[in-house]
C-alpha cells in the first residue's frame, strides 16, 4: 500500500469536503479529512469512506461509442468520433438553427472545471439554451433573489446568534462547513438558538431548539405566519429599512391581513410556538438562513423563497457578520440580469422563464415532444443523467430518442448514456485537474483546486472534457491555428504580454465566444504539472482581483490590478489543498448589490398577489391520500455518481418511510412489502416505520434506481424516484418541481 497521503475533495454533495486518500495500486484504500484544507479543516462524514465504489466501479467508460443501425455500441477512435459529432451537430444548426442546440449539465459535485469549457462549443453552434440540476432546485431563490438585491446571500453560520434550517437538514445533506461539529456547537451554546423548519423529525430537527414540524407541503402558510407576527407585532427593523430597502409599505399592508392563527391551523403548528419563534428571530443581534429543497421543491417553491428573504430582510439581518451576506464567487456560475439591460428570456416552445441563463429542467421533453419548429433537437449532455434525475423518466426517455442527435459525456455508462448516439469517455474526478464551484462562505471565501491522484485506468482511451471540448471546437472551424499563434507566442513572453495579447484578442466577438479554449490551448501547456485544464481559472482569477482588489489582498496576495490576478490564479495553483482567496470586512456584502439604487426591493407585486391568495387554503388531494417526499437524504444516499449498491451499509434497496399511525391502517409492519402508486406509476417496496414522519407523509431516498451490472446483466437497485413524479407538477415561476410533495396512495401486498 502506498503510504503518501494526497490532498482531494470529496464529491458527494456540495460541500466537497477536502479528504486526503492513500492508494492501494488503483484502490482508494484509505480516505480522511484534510486538516489543510480551509474550509472542512479535517471534517468529514462517513461517505467519503466509499469513494472507491465510485472510483472504480465496473461500468466506467474506457472508448468513444458509436451507436449502430441495431441499437448496439461499437468503439471508435477520437479522430472518428470528433468528427461526426462536429460534423452531425453543423449540419442541425446548418438546418434549423443553433438555437435547435441544447446543452444540459456542465459537471456534477466537486466536477466543475470541464463544465467552464462545455460553452466554447455551444456558443460556436449558435446554441443558446441549456440547463442543469440547479433548474431543478435553485432557481426560484435565485429569481427572487435577483429582483430583490440583485445578487444573493449566504448564512455566517460560524458567527450568528440564531441559525434557521428552512426545509433542511444539514446533518445529512451537508451544504455548510464543518456542518455537523457546526451544529453540535450551536446546539450546545446557550446564548445561540437552533431553529428548524421541517415536517420530519430530522436530525437537525432533534438538536433544535424550536422545531416548526410543518405538515407537508404547507410551508407557505407557515412562512406567511411567521413574517406575519413580525410585522402585526412591530417587529421589524424599522430604522435600518427606511435606510436600506424600499417597498416596505406595500409589503406591511399584504401582510397584516394575515390571518396568523389561521394559516398556523393550515400549517399544522401551535400559534405560540411560530410566535415564539418569530420573536426569538426579530430579537437576535444576528440570524443565518439557509433554505433547500424541502422548500424548494414543494407548493408554492418560489413564494416560499421570497418568504423567507422577507424573515431575514425585516428583521435587518443582511449585510453584517453572522447575517446574510453575498459571497464572492471566483467561478460566477449563477448569473443576475433582472436590472440589467436585456429583457427577460422565455424558452422557444414551452415558454418557460430562464433563470441565471437555465431553462426548468421540467419542460425539456415539452421542447422536444412537439413539430413546433423552434423545438430542440440535437443535445450535448455532460455529466449529467437526465433520463434519470428529471422528472416523469418515461417521458424524458422518449423526448431524448425523439432527437436527432444526442451526444453524452461522462465516467460511466449511465441511463441516459445508454440511448446516446455517441458517447465520450472521460476521465473520474481523481484521475484530473478539477474544481470546485460552489464556495459561498463569507466572510471567508475559498477555492479548492484539485490535482489528480492517480491515471486514468491501464489501457484505456479517454480525454478530459477542456480536450473534447477544445477538439470540437477546432473541428468546426471556429478556433484555428490562426487564432492560437499570437496567443502562444505571447506566452512565451510572459504572463503580462500573454494578457494583453488575449485582451486585445477578445475584441473579436467570434474568438470571446471561445475565451475558454483559447486559453486551455494556449495558456495552457505553460502550466506546471499538467495543469492545461485549469486555464480557464486565470481569466476569473484576474477578474475577482480586479473587482475585489482589498478582500483579495486581506487574504494575503499581494499585487496591483492584473498582476494581483496573475498572483491569485498562480496561488489557486500552488495550494492543493485549496485556499482563501478572499476576506470580507464587515458591510462590504453591501457593495455587491446589485439594484440600480444599491437598495433592497422588499415588494414583489406577483408573489405578494400570491401571498394574498393563500386565504383559498391548500389543494384536496382524495384520489391520493399520501404526500410522498421523493429523495430524502439518509447516511447512505448521495448524488448518483456512485453507482455501484454495494457501496451502501444501511437501507441498500431504500425503504419507503412512514408513521406508525399509517403503518397500522394499512395493515404494515416493519419490512412489509407495499405498492406505491401515483398519477406516473406505481413500485413495490419494503416498509420502514418511524415516528419521525407525520401521518399522511411518506418518503424515499434519492439516489436510487440505477441499473448496474451484476451477474452477466443490467440489475437495477430500489425504486428509481422519477418513475412516479410528474413533470406538470411544477413552480408557476421557476418551474422546479414539487418533488418533496408527490400525491400518492399506498396499498399493502401479500
Amino acid at each position: 500500500m502506498d503510504t503518501e497521503w494526497r490532498p482531494t475533495a470529496c464529491v458527494l454533495c456540495a460541500s466537497n469536503c477536502g479528504i486526503e486518500i492513500r492508494l492501494d495500486g488503483r484502490r482508494l484504500a484509505g480516505v480522511r479529512g484534510d486538516k489543510a484544507h480551509p474550509s472542512s479543516q479535517g471534517y468529514s462524514c462517513e461517505k467519503p469512506l466509499r469513494l472507491d465504489r465510485y472510483q472504480n466501479g465496473v461500468d466506467r467508460l474506457t472508448h468513444p461509442l458509436r451507436r449502430r443501425p441495431d441499437g448496439t455500441f461499437e468503439r471508435v477512435g477520437w479522430d472518428v468520433a470528433i468528427a461526426e459529432i462536429a460534423a452531425r451537430f453543423s449540419a442541425v444548426r446548418d438546418a434549423h438553427g443553433g438555437e435547435s442546440i441544447f446543452y444540459y449539465g456542465g459537471g456534477g459535485q466537486g466536477n466543475h472545471l470541464g463544465g467552464s469549457y462545455a460553452g466554447s462549443f455551444m456558443r460556436a453552434l449558435g446554441a443558446r439554451y441549456r440547463s442543469n440540476a440547479l433548474a431543478q432546485e435553485k432557481t426560484g431563490l435565485f429569481w427572487v433573489s435577483d429582483r430583490m438585491l440583485g445578487t444573493m446571500a449566504t448564512g455566517d453560520f460560524e458567527h450568528c446568534e440564531v441559525a434557521l434550517f428552512v426545509g433542511k437538514n444539514p446533518w445529512q445533506s451537508h451544504g455548510l462547513p464543518r456542518a455537523r461539529p457546526t451544529l453540535r456547537e450551536i446546539a450546545r451554546d446557550p446564548a445561540r438558538s437552533l431553529i428548524v423548519i421541517d415536517p420530519r423529525r430530522t436530525e437537525t430537527a432533534e438538536l433544535a431548539d424550536i422545531h416548526l414540524r410543518v405538515r407537508p407541503g404547507r410551508d407557505a402558510w407557515l412562512l406567511a405566519a411567521l413574517v406575519a407576527v413580525v410585522v402585526q407585532e412591530d417587529l421589524i427593523a424599522g430604522e435600518w429599512l427606511a435606510e436600506h430597502a424600499v417597498g416596505l409599505e406595500e409589503v406591511r399592508a399584504v401582510l397584516r391581513e394575515v390571518p396568523v392563527p389561521a394559516y398556523c391551523e393550515t400549517a399544522g403548528v401551535p400559534e405560540e410556538l411560530v410566535r415564539t419563534a418569530a420573536r426569538r428571530i426579530a430579537g437576535a443581534a444576528s440570524v443565518a438562513v439557509f433554505e433547500d429543497l424541502g422548500v424548494q421543491m414543494t407548493l408554492h417553491s418560489t413564494l416560499n423563497s421570497y418568504l423567507d428573504n422577507l424573515l431575514w430582510l425585516l428583521t435587518g439581518n443582511f449585510g453584517r457578520p453572522g447575517t446574510n451576506n453575498p459571497p464572492i464567487l471566483l467561478a460566477p456560475f449563477i448569473t443576475f440580469s433582472h436590472h440589467g439591460p436585456r429583457p427577460e428570456r422565455f424558452s422557444p416552445v414551452a415558454g418557460a422563464r430562464v433563470i441565471s441563463g437555465l431553462v426548468p429542467s421540467n419542460v425539456v421533453a415539452e421542447e422536444i415532444l412537439t413539430d413546433h419548429p423552434r423545438r430542440y433537437r440535437a443535445m450535448l449532455v455532460e455529466t449529467a443523467n437526465p433520463a434519470h434525475s428529471i422528472a416523469d423518466s418515461k417521458r424524458m426517455r422518449e423526448a431524448l430518442a425523439a432527437l436527432d442527435l444526442l451526444v453524452v459525456v461522462d465516467v460511466a455508462m449511465t441511463e441516459t448514456a445508454r440511448l446516446a448516439d455517441y458517447v465520450l469517455p472521460a476521465p473520474s474526478q481523481f484521475e484530473k485537474w478539477e474544481a470546485t464551484f460552489f464556495n459561498f462562505e463569507t466572510p471567508a471565501n475559498y477555492f479548492h483546486l484539485r490535482r489528480p491522484v492517480l491515471d486514468p485506468p491501464p489501457g484505456a482511451d479517454l480525454l478530459p472534457e477542456p480536450e473534447i471540448h477544445a477538439r470540437l471546437c477546432e473541428a468546426i472551424g471556429a478556433v484555428t491555428e490562426d487564432h492560437l499563434r499570437p496567443l502562444r507566442e505571447a506566452a512565451g513572453r510572459g504572463r503580462a504580454a500573454f494578457g494583453q495579447a488575449f485582451l486585445a484578442a477578445l475584441a473579436d466577438p467570434a474568438l470571446a465566444s471561445v475565451a475558454p479554449v483559447l486559453l486551455y490551448r494556449t495558456l495552457g501547456p505553460t502550466l506546471p504539472d499538467g495543469a492545461a485544464a485549469a486555464a480557464s481559472l486565470w481569466a476569473q482569477a484576474v477578474r475577482v482581483a480586479m473587482a475585489h482588489p482589498d478582500a483579495v489582498r486581506r487574504a494575503g496576495v499581494k499585487g496591483e490590478g492584473m498582476e494581483l490576478g496573475d498572483r491569485l490564479f498562480d496561488a489557486l495553483l500552488e495550494n492543493p489543498s485549496g485556499l482563501v482567496f478572499a476576506v470580507d470586512e464587515p458591510g462590504d456584502g453591501w457593495n455587491r448589490l446589485g439594484t440600480p439604487d444599491g437598495r433592497i426591493h422588499l415588494a414583489l407585486p406577483d408573489l405578494l398577489e400570491e401571498l394574498a391568495g393563500l386565504g383559498a387554503g391548500p389543494p384536496g388531494q382524495q384520489e391520493f391520500p399520501f404526500v410522498l417526499s421523493a429523495g430524502e437524504r439518509r447516511a447512505f444516499t448521495a448524488n448518483t455518481i456512485v453507482r455501484d449498491p454495494a457501496w451502501r451499509r444501511r437501507d441498500g434497496e431504500g425503504l419507503l418511510r412512514m408513521s406508525p399511525e399509517d403503518a397500522a391502517g394499512l395493515g404494515l409492519s416493519a419490512g412489509s412489502r407495499a405498492r406505491l402508486t401515483t398519477r406516473r406509476g406505481s413500485v413495490d417496496v419494503t416498509v420502514e416505520i418511524t415516528d419521525s414522519l407525520q401521518p399522511g407523509h411518506v418518503s424515499l431516498p434519492n439516489g436510487l434506481g440505477l441499473t448496474y451490472p451484476a451477474d452477466g446483466g443490467q440489475v437495477t437497485t430500489g425504486a428509481p424516484p422519477n418513475e412516479l413524479t410528474d413533470s406538470r407538477d411544477r413552480d408557476p415561476y421557476a418551474g422546479t418541481p414539487w418533488h418533496k410533495h408527490v400525491p400518492a396512495r399506498v396499498e399493502a401486498l401479500a
